[in-house]
C-alpha cells in the first residue's frame, strides 16, 4: 500500500481540505491529513489545491520540507493529469523551484526546455521590483541545451537588471548555437557599464575565439583589469586577471 493509498476515494467533501492545506494555522497533523486526502483524489481541484502549499512557509522548517515533499510527491503520483494545474502554478509563482523539479518528473527535458521558453518569452527587459523569476529561467538554460535558447535569451543581454544579463551571457555561452549572437553580445559588451557581465562576456570571447576587429578602439576602453586586446581583437586575460566563472543562481 502506498503512502496514499489508505486515503483513496476522497471524491468529494474536498472544500476544507482545499481551505487548510495551505493553512499556517491550522494544526500539523491537520495539514498533513490534508495533502493525503487531495494527493489520493487526483481530480484537477486537488491537485491545484496541493500546490497552493508551495506558496507558505511555516515552523519548524523541518515540518515545512517534511510537508512539501508529501505535496509534490502527491502531485507528481497524478502523472500528465498533473501537467495543466502545474503550468498555470508555474505562471503564477513567484519562484520557480518547485514547479520546475514537478516538472522534470512528469515531462521529459525538451519538454520542460519549451515550457521554460514559452514562460520567458511572456517576460520583458524592463525594470521590474522583483526579478527573480526571470533570473531563474534563463539561469536554468546554462544547465540545458537547446538551439532556440539562444534566440530567446538575447534579448535579455539589455534588461534592466544586471543579474538577468549576467545569466544571460552564461545561458548564451553555454549554448552550441551561441555564434548567432555574437554581434548582440558586441553590442552589448561596449554598451556594459557593470564589470563583472563584461568579465563573463570577455571569458566567452576567448573560450569561443571571437574577435573585437571591427571595434577594437572603442572595445579597448571597456577591458576590465586583466583583460587586453590583441592586434587582431583577439581578447586576451593576463597572468591572474578576470575570470567569473559560471555560478549557479544562488551563488554568492
Amino acid at each position: 500500500m502506498g503512502l496514499f493509498d489508505v486515503f483513496k476515494g476522497g471524491g468529494g467533501g474536498l472544500a476544507k481540505h482545499v481551505t487548510r492545506v495551505a493553512n499556517k494555522r491550522a494544526q500539523k497533523h491537520e495539514r498533513w491529513d490534508s495533502i493525503e486526502v487531495l494527493a489520493s483524489d487526483g481530480s484537477d481541484e486537488a491537485i491545484r489545491a496541493l500546490l497552493t502549499r508551495f506558496n507558505v512557509r511555516v515552523d519548524p522548517s523541518i515540518t515545512d520540507g517534511e510537508e512539501k515533499n508529501a505535496a509534490f510527491l502527491g502531485v507528481v503520483q497524478n502523472g500528465e493529469a498533473a501537467l495543466g494545474p502545474v503550468r498555470d502554478f508555474l505562471a503564477s509563482s513567484e519562484t520557480l523551484a518547485w514547479p520546475l523539479k514537478i516538472l522534470k518528473e512528469i515531462q521529459s527535458e525538451d519538454e520542460v526546455t519549451t515550457i521554460l521558453l514559452e514562460l520567458l518569452s511572456e517576460m520583458d527587459t524592463e525594470y521590474e521590483r522583483d526579478p527573480q523569476k526571470k533570473i531563474d529561467v534563463i539561469a536554468n538554460f546554462e544547465e540545458r541545451k537547446d538551439p532556440r535558447i539562444v534566440e530567446a535569451v538575447t534579448r535579455f543581454l539589455e534588461d534592466m537588471n544586471e543579474t538577468v544579463r549576467f545569466y544571460a551571457v552564461g545561458a548564451i555561452l553555454a549554448q552550441d548555437e551561441a555564434d548567432a549572437a555574437l554581434e548582440s553580445m558586441t553590442r552589448a559588451m561596449l554598451a556594459e557599464e557593470s564589470v563583472r557581465v563584461r568579465i563573463r562576456m570577455l571569458d566567452g570571447y576567448i573560450e569561443r575565439g571571437w574577435r573585437l576587429g571591427d571595434v577594437k578602439d572603442e572595445a579597448s576602453k571597456k577591458m576590465p583589469t586583466g583583460y587586453t586586446l590583441g592586434k587582431k581583437g583577439e581578447v586576451r586575460r593576463s597572468r591572474g586577471g578576470g575570470g567569473v566563472g559560471m555560478k549557479g543562481p544562488h551563488s554568492g
